[in-house]
């Protein structure tokens, strides 16, 4: 039987769609975009196309607001550092449960001289738009809370939120990195000045990102050197990474709804199941107000790494959390903020679907599962 792969917050497989419209890139069309010549203005029409495809995913007033990174982190780091730095001084708000690229970011702001304020949780996850009024101050330039949560899914007010921004004159930052392709963005709405997303969180390939910057923001570049996106982040362009985080983009975009009702049909089935299946069980993340294919459980008694290991040596690969913290000792920064003990936190399991989940897959998990975390608990116990 094949391995089912469960662990797609953490990354994706390149679909076959988003692999054909990339393989020119490498090889045939190798110009670079720079270039005046006829391969090089080829490369720059690839470009511009993702361009295009991702200004009409994120309602976007034009595609000259979308530019391209290496990276969803890359993304994060230069909202939040470029609206700091091209401002001297202020206030920035966020969350506890932001990602690290947005945590550490702000701290490092933090140590520059920057005021930060980290708006706790509730035990759902969510932040209010209530919160974040509260927290506003005079010299308040930035607000970044995210979409949705890369580890128990949760799902944020950002319309609300942005609309309470966009009157305050505060600049407002997302993190759209797990929501986009899984829920709507229209950063017209939303009201939306920066956002954050990256390729192969939905299909697309690796080590390409992008930025959204509402026109009339002004930010600083994160990297300089050339002329580049124009001036703004300087490197030559990874054409086959953009055109593939183009297709990406546009081929969820297209089937957004489609793929949110399996998602979501997929996750509780797999939700119950593991409810009616094992006792003292905890659903971490709103029950509702998630994302479509996230699933985040703690097992009382259950130490999460020996659970991952019995997993994948039973043919599924699953985590405990993002995958950016694997290999540390400490617990969810996200799950304590939700107020899980430690034991609970070290005892979570991320099970995240795609596209290809099937439900016989999920019915198998639900036959691999239980008894694991029954001789777990048994071992534990002794």
């Amino acid at each position: 039987m094949r391995r089912i792969y469960l662990d797609n917050a953490a990354t994706t497989a390149v679909s076959p769609a988003v692999l054909e419209a990339m393989l020119p890139w490498f090889a045939e069309a190798y110009g670079n975009a720079s270039s005046v010549h006829t391969e090089g203005r080829e490369a720059k029409r690839a470009i511009e196309n993702a361009r295009r495809q991702l200004a009409g995913a994120l309602n976007a007033a034009a595609p000259q607001e979308i530019y391209f990174t290496a990276s969803g982190s890359e993304s994060d780091n230069w909202a939040i550092k470029g609206a700091a730095l091209s401002r001297g001084s202020g206030h920035i708000i966020t969350t506890a449960i932001e990602h690290h690229a947005v945590l550490h970011t702000s701290a490092w702001l933090e140590k520059k001289g920057f005021s930060v304020t980290i708006l706790p949780v509730d035990a759902w996850g969510r932040v209010t738009a209530a919160q974040v009024e509260k927290a506003l101050r005079p010299d308040t330039i930035l607000v970044s809370v995210m979409a949705a949560n890369n580890e128990v899914g949760t799902l944020q007010p950002i319309g609300e939120i942005g609309a309470l921004c966009r009157a305050r004159g505060v600049l407002f930052h997302t993190d759209a990195v797990q929501a986009a392709g899984a829920i709507p963005l229209d950063v017209q709405t939303m009201q939306i000045d920066l956002l954050s997303l990256s390729g192969h969180k939905l299909h697309g390939p690796k080590g390409v990102g992008a930025l959204y910057i509402r026109k009339g923001v002004k930010i600083d570049s994160l990297v300089h050197g050339g002329a580049q996106e124009r001036g703004f982040r300087a490197g030559t362009e990874n054409v086959p990474g953009i055109v593939g985080l183009g297709k990406a983009v546009e081929l969820a975009h297209a089937s957004l709804d489609a793929h949110a009702a399996k998602m979501t049909a997929l996750r509780q089935r797999l939700i119950e199941g593991l409810q009616a299946r094992i006792p003292n069980m905890r659903l971490n993340g709103h029950p509702e107000e998630r994302l479509p294919n996230n699933v985040n459980v703690s097992f009382a008694g259950v130490e999460g790494e020996a659970l991952l290991l019995r997993l994948d040596l039973a043919g599924v690969a699953a985590s405990a959390g993002s995958a950016c913290t694997s290999g540390t000792l400490d617990p969810s920064h996200v799950l304590m903020a939700l107020g899980l003990t430690e034991a609970e936190a070290n005892g979570a399991l991320r099970l995240t679907l795609s596209s290809e989940t099937t439900e016989e897959e999920i019915d198998r998990v639900l036959e691999i599962l239980p008894p694991i975390v029954a001789d777990l608990r048994r071992m534990t116990a002794r």
